[in-house]
């Protein structure tokens, strides 16, 4: 308090001197002012961040997922702020890749969670190690979603049989990956939508789902 009113009274001494220049006690303070001045009017000047077309969303995995796959809710929404995807999207592509079964392996090869082929994998990388898994899984996700321009449709279809679907009309693509983006998408929508209860994911489960997530149930601790 002494240190402020002493400053004052300097000022008022060198304005009734009719000083024509400042006081050395006004230097640092005016510039405080000015580089305040400057980083307002450049901040009021910058354009708007864009909005992401797939927002994180911590804590709001849908409810309609099944029990095999909200097992692993945590590790979902720490993933999703890690690879910056959204935690429903995950959740997804976890249900019908595997339904929650880290152990899961597919006729061609693809294993763990979210069913990533070993060509993904780096030497010595054990693929059903679940940060592993994860990992290598949901980076092709996120550039599936890049390579998309954010379109989940397309995303799922390169998750799913490659970059090359980018490049077909959709109804030259596989019957399997025609499936895997109907399953994929339509779940996600409800998902997105805040429903209590997914159509699509029944309809999943029964054609052939249910048998996938008895295995996932029996093989979780």
């Amino acid at each position: 308090m002494s240190g402020r009113r002493s400053l004052a009274v300097q000022q008022a001494a060198a304005s009734e001197n009719g000083s024509g220049c400042f006081s050395v006690f006004l230097l640092p303070l005016l510039g405080i002012l000015l580089v305040g001045a400057f980083l307002f009017f450049l901040s009021s000047h910058l354009p708007p961040l864009p909005v992401s077309e797939n927002p994180v969303l911590p804590g709001a995995l849908a409810p309609f997922f099944t029990p095999e796959v909200r097992y692993w809710e945590k590790d979902i929404l720490v993933w999703s702020q890690t690879y910056r995807l959204d935690a429903n999207l995950i959740a997804t592509v976890m249900q019908i890749e595997s339904c929650g079964d880290p152990f899961a392996r597919s006729p061609a090869g693809a294993s763990g969670l979210f069913q990533v082929m070993p060509y993904h994998f780096a030497a010595g990388e054990n693929p059903f190690d679940v940060s592993t898994n994860a990992m290598r899984g949901l980076s092709y996700l996120r550039r599936a979603l890049e390579r998309s321009g954010g379109d989940v449709h397309l995303a799922l279809a390169i998750y799913n049989g490659g970059p090359a679907r980018l490049e077909q009309e959709e109804r030259w693509w596989p019957a399997e990956t025609q499936r895997y983006v109907y399953w994929g998408s339509g779940i996600y929508e409800d998902a997105r939508s805040g429903a209590e209860s997914s159509p699509r994911l029944q309809e999943w489960l029964e054609r052939g789902g249910y048998s996938l997530c008895l295995q996932a149930r029996a093989r979780l601790p």
